[in-house]
């Protein structure tokens, strides 16, 4: 791979264009982002505590901010290094231009997460693997089955950002061919098929995918622009190596949740103020603690938290630059963050996390109501849906059809004649909900509770 072409500015189905206003495209990019409804949702939708007391604690609104900003200081430690190597570059591109990209990758990170978290992604999944949707199963290909077996949060980011946004305009949000490459952490599609001379490894890498079958061809795109190399022992298949960016962004991403995850549970009290700074503390490399004793719990462990997050991103970019030339040639199996010298400290605040985070209570209790809430609303819906296609709809579901938008049934409000088409649509309107209104809604719909007037 080469940087010029990595680094590429043309936006998605248009040319590039031309900076009027002071803003690079990458800059535009981010703005673009920011102002997207999709965006806005995340302000209602969990990260780890569903509608906690304490307004400390994150949503994946704030979450994904934070996201960015570190993405972005690992972009601009990375593209000064790289740019001091390649001098050529520095006609075209700045260091800033570098953070700009994983920045704007990274806000739009989590953009197509379902309600409920990542439990939210089991609820679709298994609403068609085992629930009423298997009936489905035998009407589309094995690819297009897979992709909703399989429902990736990832993949429907990228299909928010490409085509849900902005659905009359080729491209979406029309954001650059190198931040919606660096956006995909996962080139691949849902379902593999090796060639017969293939290696039998595993790739450690790509446990998720990164695009429905529905926009492999916008896909296709952004891969031929920034120069992506295909997987060859999967050319009956689309796999791609990864951007080398999006190693970045998946660096920031695990930065953030592991230590920002961590100081919520503290704060909630979940884990006592020792056991949360003795996690931390191997984390803060040289940072002086001149001052450390005069500051109260919250504050003790804020200020770790800081240096710790500052280490890492230098560790971080210097593990990048050490292993550019891998990257660049797309051989690079791991993820950034096991390369570093603190990755077992990191693992232990994981395991911890799993354990005494994750598990308790109000979490799980969030994850189980997630699978009746979104399979009951898929339910509903695809039904009403199918019935208004074939024409001989009940009178009940006519009234679900007018709680539908219309763009999330078809051109002209009427259904979509593809049944993977129409699926699909229905599982836009259900992961784009925030929690909040997927609950009211279920409530509504079962009758459980009534509209006010």
């Amino acid at each position: 791979m080469e940087w010029k072409k990595l680094l590429s500015k043309k936006l998605l189905g248009h040319t590039t264009e031309s900076s009027t206003d002071g803003r690079s495209q990458f800059q535009r990019d981010f703005d673009r982002i920011v102002f997207s409804s999709a965006f806005r949702r995340l302000q209602d939708k969990t990260q780890v505590f569903p509608l906690p007391e304490s307004d400390y604690v994150h949503t994946r609104l704030t979450h994904s901010l934070e996201v960015s900003c570190v993405g972005r200081s690992l972009g601009n430690l990375v593209g000064k290094k790289i740019l001091d190597k390649n001098k050529k570059l520095k006609d075209e591109f700045t260091q800033f231009h570098f953070g700009e990209i994983v920045a704007s990758a990274c806000l739009a990170h989590d953009i197509g997460n379902p309600p409920f978290g990542h439990s939210g992604e089991d609820a679709i999944a298994e609403y068609f693997r085992n629930g009423n949707g298997k009936e489905f199963e035998n009407k589309l290909n094995s690819k297009q089955w897979t992709d909703l077996t399989k429902f990736e949060g990832n993949a429907q980011g990228f299909r928010i950002i490409t085509k849900l946004q902005n659905p009359t305009i080729k491209g979406g949000l029309r954001l650059s061919c190198a931040t919606l490459a660096a956006f995909t952490k996962y080139p691949k599609e849902s379902l593999l098929e090796k060639s017969s001379n293939s290696k039998s490894h595993k790739e450690k890498l790509y446990k998720k995918y990164g695009f429905f079958q529905s926009e492999k061809e916008l896909f296709k795109e952004v891969a031929e622009e920034t120069g992506l190399p295909k997987k060859e022992e999967y050319n009956k298949s689309l796999f791609w190596s990864r951007h080398p960016l999006a190693f970045l962004v998946e660096a920031a991403d695990d930065i953030c949740y592991r230590i920002m995850d961590l100081e919520d549970g503290f704060r909630l009290g979940l884990l006592s103020f020792k056991e949360t700074e003795e996690l931390l503390m191997p984390l803060k490399g040289d940072a002086s603690l001149n001052i450390y004793d005069e500051r109260n719990e919250n504050d003790k462990i804020g200020y770790l938290r800081a240096k710790a997050i500052s280490e890492l991103v230098k560790n971080l970019s210097d593990a990048f630059v050490e292993k550019e030339k891998d990257i660049l040639a797309g051989k690079l199996d791991k993820d950034l963050i096991a390369l570093i010298k603190t990755a077992d400290a990191l693992e232990e605040i994981k395991k911890v996390s799993i354990d005494r985070i994750y598990s308790i209570r109000s979490v799980v209790e969030r994850e189980a109501a997630g699978f009746e809430v979104l399979g009951g609303l898929l339910d509903t819906f695809i039904r009403a849906v199918n019935e208004f296609a074939e024409d001989k709809i009940s009178p009940k579901n006519k009234t679900i059809i007018k709680l539908m938008p219309k763009q999330f049934l078809g051109k002209g409000g009427k259904p979509d004649n593809n049944i993977y088409t129409r699926l699909l649509k229905i599982t836009d309107l259900v992961s784009g909900m925030t929690d909040s209104y997927a609950v009211s809604l279920f409530r509504k719909i079962k009758g459980i509770s009534l509209p006010n007037r």
